[in-house]
């Protein structure tokens, strides 16, 4: 198999958008292919939600390892899913910030 870029799946709550965006630019910078949460403009129903979180979960199977941007340790309940889905997966995963025990 030729080689290919390592593909990062990132992961976080929305509240830290800009971190994300930051995180996907040095990533991709550094020549590594980023899958990151898509983003919406205005606020999104239950069932956009769902949609979005069942294709979060697909983007982490097609990624290598998962990075958690988690600025000040924060892990929301989103997160938390993805987390552990992608160790049942056996995806390595990597935080920006040690995670707070207050999540």
């Amino acid at each position: 198999m030729p080689n290919r870029p390592e593909i990062v799946c990132i992961c976080g709550s929305t509240r830290f958008a800009d971190e994300m965006r930051a995180a996907n630019r040095d990533l991709t910078f550094a020549g590594i292919i980023v899958v990151a949460p898509g983003e919406a403009d205005e606020p999104i129903t239950d069932d956009q939600k769902a949609i979005l979180g069942g294709l979060h979960l697909r983007k982490i199977d097609l990624a290598d390892r998962v990075l958690v941007v988690n600025p000040g340790g924060y892990i929301g309940e989103s997160t938390s899913r993805e987390i552990d889905y992608a160790h049942a997966t056996g995806k390595p995963v990597s935080f920006t910030a040690p995670a707070s025990a207050a999540t």
